[in-house]
């Protein structure tokens, strides 16, 4: 009975119930009607956490298939690299003989030296059109195909590039490169991939062939060095292999040498925000004028330096940032002002004046960050309370957030005319409706 409940909760893609079903029992190799593992309708269905559940459980990638595949097999061709790294299993590299490692990397090259849509249409022996959309594999985008009832993703270069790194194959510097930027996009799977594995590979060797491609003429191969060099600052690994200090040196001089390419050089100020290097204000200083708004949205992080509160030329700054053009800059520099509140009058007032933004995204995002920063002047209470019936409920949420933080009388009314808190509407672990239930607890019950 749980094996016949398990195959149609998976074929419903509900995650609880195939969780609840495994705990209780179910085999997580049960069959469906179609002689195949419920495994391979998670893998056919893209649908990953399904599939984590299963193989958590102990459902065997590697079970042989009346077609001679497995669901490995299934998971790689399908194109997605998510699913794949779901199904892999423990120890890929250790439990799968050379013959099997060879064959999963020659079908995801295959697939991509082929062409997805060329190998979906010799596959089905379809003519007609394909719909071609781009979706979301977890992360980042890879394109999807559909013909005639079959649906393929074209990750598969991104899949051979991650296959290489789990059996341990060295792809060369170059080549890795050479495979992100052909997808000419920082969000693609590709490109995801080749920086994981490069980010992962601590050598010296690898570290140097990298930061060599910052002086390439191409702004997509030096894009592609910052976010390589921000899995080196993220995914620092052990002593011996962090390469954070010089990951920060080669930022700042980055920047001192000049960037001409603008979307590049808010990435470089990006990376080194989250750096420790010693100078982060004078660098953010250094661009407080830029005439590119991408650049000067990344000012306002750089500009504490890790300090709680700002100097004065930083102060300066992120007032000045807090009016400016541009409406991101407005809502990066209200944030900074918010996280360093020093108390001042100028401050409350930058911060009242962007909580009244023309933009209802700035006013939205500034609402978050001054919810629970310590001003609890009259004019910053009432600028929250101001957006307590704003159209968006995030905006919304956050004013009302404030408004308890700060005891206001007004918060009562403000939570009711919310409306109900209820997933989807609000997330299920959302630290606004944390607060206002036990607001509301404490209010119904004082004595508990």
């Amino acid at each position: 009975m749980n094996d016949s409940a398990l195959a149609e909760a998976v074929r419903g893609g509900r995650e609880e119930a195939v969780r609840a079903l495994l705990a209780s029992g179910a085999d997580p190799d049960t069959l469906t009607q179609d002689g195949l593992p419920v495994l391979c309708a998670a893998v056919g269905a893209y649908d990953l956490d399904v599939a984590r559940a299963l193989i958590e459980s102990g459902a065997d990638p590697d079970l042989a298939l009346p077609d001679g595949t497995t669901p490995l097999v299934r998971a790689v061709e399908a194109g997605s690299p998510a699913m794949v790294q779901a199904v892999l299993g423990r120890d890929p590299g250790l439990r799968l003989p050379a013959s099997v490692r060879e064959s999963l990397l020659g079908r995801a090259r295959r697939w991509h030296e082929r062409g997805a849509e060329a190998e979906l249409r010799r596959r089905t022996g379809a003519s007609g059109p394909v719909r071609a959309e781009i979706v979301e594999d977890e992360y980042d985008d890879v394109p999807q195909l559909s013909l005639a009832g079959h649906t393929v993703r074209a990750g598969h270069l991104a899949i051979l590039t991650g296959l290489e790194w789990t059996f341990r194959i060295l792809t060369p510097v170059d080549e890795l490169v050479a495979r992100a930027v052909s997808a000419g996009d920082p969000d693609d799977v590709t490109w995801t991939a080749a920086t994981s594995v490069l980010g992962e590979r601590r050598s010296r060797q690898t570290w140097s062939a990298v930061t060599a491609y910052r002086h390439d003429p191409d702004p997509l191969h030096r894009r592609f060095v910052v976010d390589v060099l921000r899995r080196y600052v993220f995914w620092q690994g052990s002593w011996r292999t962090s390469y954070d200090k010089e990951a920060a040196e080669l930022l700042a001089t980055w920047v001192d040498e000049g960037e001409d390419d603008p979307e590049v050089l808010a990435a470089v100020l990006d990376v080194l925000s989250d750096t420790e290097h010693g100078d982060q204000e004078g660098v953010g200083l250094g661009q407080v004028d830029h005439p590119a708004a991408v650049v000067r949205a990344r000012v306002p992080a750089l500009l504490l330096d890790g300090r709680a509160a700002a100097s004065p030329a930083a102060r300066h700054a992120l007032l000045a940032l807090a009016q400016d053009e541009d409406s991101t800059v407005r809502a990066q520099a209200g944030w900074w002002l918010a996280v360093a509140h020093d108390g001042g009058t100028e401050v409350s007032a930058a911060l009242v004046a962007l909580l009244r933004d023309p933009d209802p995204q700035v006013r939205a995002f500034v609402a978050e960050h001054v919810a629970p920063c310590p001003d609890r002047s009259p004019a910053v209470t009432d600028a929250l309370a101001d957006l307590v019936h704003e159209g968006e409920l995030n905006a919304r949420l956050n004013a009302v957030h404030g408004l308890l933080l700060r005891d206001d009388p007004r918060t009562g009314e403000a939570i009711e005319s919310l409306g109900p808190l209820t997933v989807p509407r609000v997330g299920a672990h959302d630290h606004r409706v944390s607060a206002i239930w036990t607001w509301r607890r404490r209010r119904d019950h004082p004595d508990s």
